[in-house]
This record gives structure tokens, C-alpha cells and sequence, in this order.
């Protein structure tokens, strides 16, 4: 497998996996200095595949190995650094990138490597109880503003009826005397 089908490899399955890979990167922290295949600079995790073919061996060596798998363990740093005699082949280095996505402490926004996205649940049946109730339709505006009630006029005093005068204006009645006779 040449280091190039390795890298796209390794970057879709880190990308599955939740991290934005950003390929072929100039790493160089605390006296570790190379190009790194790959590395999702935030999450500081990546990997580095290293061949023959692209001469990795001479700036990944030992040393740079023994403080890239200190950082690891210290958890500042996770950086999957394999090598073609031991992943030759796809079968070999997807095994390798699993086991090794799955030791990674897994922050908020990176999804589960192997877990499978859980299916919808179906819609609960609709109850009197969670039913929504139906708003209210507004009334439709008029075209026309209504206008406003006037001022209630005050109240004029009766008028005493026509066919009666008032007490004061008539003199009291006089009454007859009846005179009844017996016979």
C-alpha cells in the first residue's frame, strides 16, 4: 500500500470519526519537529504514516516517537503514528486507526467511530392530553375605523303630563257637597 492510499485512509476514517483533518501539516512543538500526514489542529489529534517510499524515517525516528506517545499519555496530545511493516495493507491499518480512535477521550462535538446513528423514533399517538389545541381565528379587520361613541347627553327633567298642571299653578279643587234626602 503506498503512503498516499494510507493517508486517505486514515483521514476518512478520523473525519468519520468527528475531526477536521487538514493534510500534510508542519508540526513543531517543544523541539518535535516534522510533517505530519495529518492533524485536526483544535482537537490536537492526527496521524503520521510512515514509509520508506516518502523517506519518513529519517525526521519521525525513535525519539520523535517516544515524546509523541508521552504526550498521549498525558492526554495533550494523541497523534497515531504507524508504520507500512506493520499496517501493510488496508485490512491491517483500518484495524490499527479503530482501536486507536476508540482509546481517545471523545470531546463534546466528536462523534462515536463505531457507533451507528440511532433511528428516528416514530411520532407518539395524539391524545386529548398532549393534543395541541386550535388557536382562536382572529376576527378580520374592517376597512373602515369605528367611530367613537359620543359623550351620553345629560338628562333633561320630565315634563309633567299635558292634560295635569302643576299643584302650584291650579287652585285646589273644590269639592261639592252631596246632599242625599231620604223619603
Amino acid at each position: 500500500m503506498t503512503e498516499r492510499e494510507a493517508c486517505a485512509l486514515l483521514k476518512a476514517r478520523f473525519e468519520e470519526a468527528g475531526y477536521q483533518i487538514a493534510e500534510n501539516q508542519p508540526f513543531d512543538e517543544d523541539g518535535v519537529t516534522f510533517e505530519i500526514d495529518g492533524f485536526d489542529a483544535t482537537a490536537r489529534v492526527g496521524y503520521e504514516y510512515i514509509t520508506e517510499e516518502a523517506g519518513d524515517s529519517w525526521d519521525v525516528d525513535g525519539a520523535v516517537i517516544a515524546t509523541l506517545e508521552a504526550r498521549r499519555k498525558q492526554g495533550t496530545l494523541h497523534v497515531l503514528v504507524i508504520d507500512e511493516a506493520t499496517a501493510p495493507d488496508p485490512a491491517a491499518l483500518e484495524s490499527a486507526v479503530r482501536a486507536f480512535l476508540l482509546e481517545l477521550p471523545k470531546p463534546a462535538t466528536v462523534a462515536e467511530p463505531t457507533a451507528e446513528p440511532e433511528p428516528p423514533k416514530p411520532p407518539k399517538p395524539m391524545t386529548k392530553a398532549t393534543k395541541p389545541k386550535a388557536e382562536p381565528k382572529p376576527k378580520p379587520k374592517s376597512k373602515a375605523e369605528p367611530k367613537p361613541k359620543a359623550a351620553p347627553k345629560p338628562k333633561a327633567p320630565k315634563a309633567p303630563p299635558k292634560d295635569k298642571a302643576p299643584a302650584e299653578d291650579k287652585p285646589p279643587a273644590k269639592r261639592s257637597k252631596r246632599v242625599t234626602t231620604t223619603r
